[in-house]
């Protein structure tokens, strides 16, 4: 096998290792509400329910219960997971999802987990629960979700 085929091979199978265990990560978790209750030992329905009747974001949530940072770094995960899914499964380049990893990481520097940002929305990676069509119900404005901080803007 000549160098270039071997590098090619390793290079492979880092990247579906890699893409595993960061899969693997996300999995654990499908909802912010299900972060949020994992991070603050609270139920999902009682996240659930707190958001809907406090209107708070679930960053803002997290936020209260000092764990902010950690909601941010695993809601990104599980973004990256899902764009790595979409480049696996061929509806999105690479490169694209490279774009959109990078605004996410920069936008998440200035999160305060209150979602007034909107930031994450409009990307064109599909991460938010409403999908445009009037289903959101968080401070972004219909069909956005709660636009946490280009983090997941999931309506539940």
């Amino acid at each position: 096998m000549s160098k270039f085929k071997k590098f090619v091979a390793i290079g492979l199978a880092i990247l579906v290792v890699g893409a595993m265990s960061v899969t693997a990560l996300a999995a654990s978790y499908k909802i912010p509400a299900e972060v949020v209750a994992g991070l603050t030992g609270k139920t999902v329905d009682s996240v659930i329910e707190e958001r809907n009747d406090s209107g708070k974001t679930y960053g803002a949530i997290a936020n209260d219960a000092g764990k902010l940072s950690e909601f941010k770094s695993q809601m990104l995960e599980q973004k990256k997971a899902a764009l790595l899914e979409r480049v696996a499964a061929g509806t999105m380049t690479q490169e694209r999802a490279d774009e959109i990893i990078a605004a996410l990481e920069q936008n998440q520097a200035n999160c305060d987990g209150t979602g007034s940002g909107g930031i994450g929305q409009k990307m064109g990676a599909g991460f938010g629960g409403g999908m445009g069509n009037g289903q959101g119900r968080g401070q972004g404005g219909a069909g956005r979700g709660q636009g946490i901080c280009g983090v997941f803007g999931q309506t539940k």
